[in-house]
């Protein structure tokens, strides 16, 4: 009996590290993420670009994409808490609402034009093009679940959505562990960047499909709730 407490106390310190995790890389995305406001396009990442920063339909797509990823990353950290959920269901729904919003019509469209731009080769520009694809049905999926009042399949997607939300934040983490042991990396610039598009997300996906099919994350969330 005394495991029950201890148990319990370790899945509450498990759920605060990863908030804590994500709200930690959320905060240095913003850091990525602020030197842009300066409109400057030989920073960072655009350094890569340099040949087509003069296109701008692509500096738009750039723009509205990393500028609207910080919301989705923190938003989507309010929308898995059993707590949030029960305790303030309003906000939960309008804050769902925008995350919704924002993928569709926002990150999601600036993800695909730079999809087709991405660094690497064709493979690397198919499965980033793969990966904005299914981030934005999962997200639509999660919205006309809800709206049926299908909740479970409802979270599904949404962890689903999340899982590859957060491939912004795996993303960075892969480059910069491949940057630190690049004299361990075989691979050449090309390559490195095909296997970052593969890496970035998949993994994702695969520990959200586990959570949802071995662990019924999605029940265990809305525990309290009435489901249908």
């Amino acid at each position: 009996m005394a495991t029950l407490p201890i148990r319990k106390y370790a899945v509450n310190f498990g759920k605060l590290f990863l908030v804590g995790l994500v709200l930690f890389f959320s905060y240095l995305m913003g850091e990525i993420i602020v030197p842009y406001l300066s409109g400057r396009t030989d920073i960072d990442f655009l350094q890569t670009k340099q040949s087509i920063v003069h296109l701008k339909h692509y500096m738009w797509a750039f723009y509205l994409h990393i500028f609207s990823s910080l919301y989705v990353l923190l938003a989507g950290v309010t929308q898995f808490s059993r707590y949030f959920i029960v305790k303030y269901p309003k906000i939960h729904r309008w804050v769902g609402i925008g995350y919704v919003f924002v993928i569709l019509f926002i990150s999601a469209p600036g993800a695909w034009v730079m999809s087709y731009y991405a660094n690497g080769n064709v493979v690397s520009r198919i499965n980033f093009g793969l990966l904005t694809t299914l981030w934005w049905l999962f997200t639509f999926w999660a919205f006309t679940s809800i709206k049926k009042r299908k909740v479970v399949a409802h979270a599904d997607w949404m962890i689903r959505s999340y899982a590859l939300t957060l491939s912004a934040v795996t993303l960075r983490i892969y480059q910069y562990l491949l940057g630190y042991f690049h004299t361990y990396n075989p691979l050449g610039v090309v390559d490195t960047y095909v296997a970052l598009s593969f890496i970035s997300w998949i993994p994702n996906l695969l520990v959200a499909e586990w959570l949802i099919r071995q662990q019924g994350i999605s029940k265990k969330i809305l525990v309290g709730r009435v489901q249908k």
